[in-house]
C-alpha cells in the first residue's frame, strides 16, 4: 500500500512493509522511505502522567503484540512559537515521551554495527519536538551511505516548559513528591534505550553520539558532567550551547513560585498540583517565559537545576575541573547568534545596552565574589565591533561563545576538542542584517535547508553555495560520530585539527570553504578572563 508519511512537512511517497523488530520492550513494525528505513513513535518511557507528573522518566510497558511505528508521536505540550515548525500533523499531549528511530535501507536485524547519532532538539526547555520537519533524517542517512559510513539517527520529544524543566522539589508533601529535572531524565532515558536496543536495528550501542543544538545543546554539555550519563554516549556534538545556564536550588525555588503564582489558585498546593490541566500549565509557562528575563536580565524561566542527583554539580565547574566524562567533543557558535533574538523582540537575551548594562549588575549583586569585567574595559575590547552591534556582541559571546571556549579550553586536557565558529548566511540573511544567526547552522547539519525552490533562505540566491555547506557539515558531522575525525575525506576540503590550548585552534565554516584559524578568541579570551562567568 502506498501511504504518505505524516508530520514529516513534505509529503514523501513511502511503501508499507513488514519492517518488524523485536525490541526489549516488544516488537515494532515500521516503514520505508527512498532514503531510509524509519520507525516512529516508539515509546522510551512510560507515560509522564497523572502521579508520574514531575517524576523522573520510567521505563515503558512490555508489549506482547506488533505495535504500529509508522506515525509520528504527540509532542511535549507548549505554547506556539512562530519560529519553530511542529509539523502540519503535529499535536501535543503529556504522554509524549516517545523516538524515532531511522536507519540506512535494510540494515535492521543485521549485524552492521553501524555508528548511532542521537539529537537533542532546542527551544528554549519550552519549545519544540524530535519530530520537527527540520529534523527529518532522510538526507543525513542518505549522505552517511554516500560517504561510506552508513549511520542509525535517533530523535526524540523530552518534556518541556514547566512539564519538564521546573523544579517543585522544594514543594513536595507527604506522598507527594515532585523531582527536578525530569527533562533531563527523559534525556537519559531514551538514551538508555538506545543502549539497550539499537543493536537490533543495525547499530552499535557502543558508538553513540550525542548531538544537540541551542538548549539541546545545554542538555548535552549539561550531561557531559553528570553521572547519570555515564557510559550512555561515546562522543559529543553541542552547537551554540547556552552552557552556563544551569541554575542553583534557590533560583530554581525562586521561578517555581513564579509560575505557581501564574496558576488558578484551586491547583497550587502540593495535593492538588498534579490535577492541574495541561494548558494551564502551558499557558503559565508562556507568561513567566517573558516575565523572568524582565525581571532577571541574562536568565531564563526553564533550565536544568544543580539537584545533587541527576546534575550534582554545576556542569562548567565539573568541566573545568576536569569531572566531566572523557568524550571526544564537537563544539561551536554562530558568528552573529545574538541578531535572532534582536529580530523576535524577545527578552529572552538582552541585546541593547540597558538590558546587557542590567545583566552584569544582576550577577555582581548575585555572585559579590565572582570577577566582573568592568563596562569600560570590555567596550575597549569590542573596538573592533560598530558601536551599534557592540551590545549585541557582548551577550553573544557571554551567552554562547565563551561557555563554548571555557568548555574546550578544560576538556581539551582530558579528550580532544573541535571548535568551530559557523559564518556563512545567505545573500537574504546578509541583507536583513541577521547574518549568521543563532540557529541557522541546523538546516546544513540536517540537509533540508529550504523545503522548496520557493523557500524565502534562497530568495536572493545562495542555493548553490548552501549546497556545498550542507555536504561539508554533513560529512564533518558524520566523520566524528563514525570514529571521532571531523574530516572530509575529499580532497581540497580544509584539515579540521583537535584544539591545542597553546594555538587556541578553531575551524571557521563558511560559503565555498572552511579555513582553520589560530587565535581566533584570543581578543574576548583576553577580555572575560578564564573564570567562568554565570548566574546561580
Amino acid at each position: 500500500m502506498v501511504r504518505t508519511t505524516p508530520g514529516a512537512g513534505k509529503m514523501s511517497i513511502v511503501t508499507d512493509t513488514d519492517l518488524v523488530v523485536d525490541t526489549v520492550y516488544g516488537p515494532l513494525r515500521g516503514t520505508s522511505t527512498p532514503s531510509a528505513d524509519l520507525w516512529l513513535g516508539v515509546a522510551y518511557a512510560a507515560r509522564p502522567t497523572g502521579p508520574r507528573r514531575w517524576r523522573h522518566a520510567e521505563p515503558p510497558r512490555e508489549r506482547g503484540e506488533v505495535v504500529d511505528a509508522r506515525n509520528y508521536a504527540p509532542v511535549s505540550p507548549q505554547p506556539v512559537m512562530q519560529v519553530i515548525d511542529l509539523g502540519p500533523d503535529a499535536f501535543a499531549n503529556e504522554d509524549c515521551l516517545y523516538l524515532n528511530v531511522g536507519t540506512p535501507r535494510g540494515v535492521a536485524g543485521t549485524d552492521a554495527g553501524l555508528p548511532v547519532m542521537v539529537w537533542v532538539h532546542g527551544g528554549a526547555y519550552l519549545c519544540g519536538s524530535g519530530s520537527q520537519p527540520l529534523y527529518d533524517p532522510g538526507s543525513l542517512i542518505q549522505s552517511s551511505v554516500t560517504r561510506g559510513t552508513p549511520t542509525i539517527v535517533v530523535t526524540f520529544n523530552y518534556r518541556m516548559g514547566a512539564f519538564g524543566f521546573m523544579d517543585l522539589s522544594r514543594f513536595s508533601s507527604g506522598d507527594h513528591v515532585f523531582q527536578a529535572n525530569c527533562g533531563l531524565s527523559d534525556v537519559i532515558a531514551a538514551l538508555t534505550w538506545v543502549r539497550d536496543n539499537i543493536e537490533r536495528f543495525g547499530g552499535d550501542p557502543g558508538n553513540v553520539t550525542l548531538f544537540g543544538e541551542s538548549a539541546g545543546a545545554g542538555i548535552v554539555t549539561t550531561l557531559l558532567a553528570s553521572p547519570a550519563a555515564k557510559g550512555l554516549f561515546h562522543k559529543a556534538i553541542a552547537q551554540s550551547s547556552p552552557a552556563t545556564t544551569v541554575y542553583d536550588a534557590e533560583r530554581g525555588e525562586r521561578y517555581a513560585n513564579m509560575l505557581l503564582a501564574e496558576l488558578p489558585p484551586e491547583y497550587v498546593r502540593a495535593a492538588d498540583l498534579r490535577r492541574t490541566p495541561a494548558l494551564d500549565l502551558v499557558n503559565a509557562s508562556s507568561r513567566i517565559f517573558n516575565l523572568v528575563p524582565n525581571r532577571f536580565p541574562g536568565t531564563i524561566a526553564f533550565a536544568p537545576v544543580v539537584d545533587g542527583d541527576l546534575v550534582p554539580l554545576d556542569p562548567l565547574e565539573a568541566i573545568v575541573t576536569g569531572e566531566s566524562h572523557r568524550v571526544p567533543l564537537l563544539i561551536g557558535t554562530n558568528r552573529h547568534e545574538t541578531s535572532l533574538f534582536r529580530w523576535m523582540s524577545t527578552p529572552l537575551l538582552p541585546v541593547k545596552n540597558q538590558g546587557v548594562d542590567a545583566m552584569f549588575t544582576l550577577i555582581g549583586t548575585e555572585r559579590p565574589g565572582l570577577r566582573v569585567p568592568e563596562p569600560e574595559f570590555l567596550d575597549s575590547s569590542y573596538q573592533h565591533v560598530p558601536a551599534g552591534a557592540r551590545s549585541m556582541a557582548i551577550s553573544r559571546d557571554i551567552g554562547f561563545r565563551m561557555p563554548a571556549v571555557w568548555i574546550t579550553e578544560s576538556h581539551a586536557q582530558v579528550a580532544p576538542v573541535y571548535l568551530y565558529r559557523f559564518d556563512w548566511a545567505t545573500p537574504i540573511l546578509r541583507l536583513l542584517g541577521y547574518g549568521a544567526a543563532h540557529a541557522t547552522e541546523v538546516p546544513y547539519v540536517w540537509g533540508n535547508p529550504a523545503s522548496s525552490k520557493r523557500d524565502p533562505m534562497y530568495a536572493l540566491g545562495g542555493r548553490a553555495t548552501g549546497e556545498k555547506v550542507r555536504h561539508r557539515m554533513q560529512y564533518r558531522w558524520l566523520g566524528f560520530a563514525a570514529d571521532g575525525d571531523p574530516n572530509t575525506g575529499e580532497d581540497g576540503d580544509a584539515i579540521w585539527e583537535a584544539y591545542e590550548p597553546m594555538r587556541h585552534s578553531s575551524l571557521l565554516i563558511g560559503g565555498t570553504e572552511d579555513t582553520p584559524v589560530e587565535g581566533l578568541d584570543d581578543t574576548i579570551l583576553r577580555a572575560w578572563g578564564d573564570e567562568v562567568l554565570s548566574f546561580r
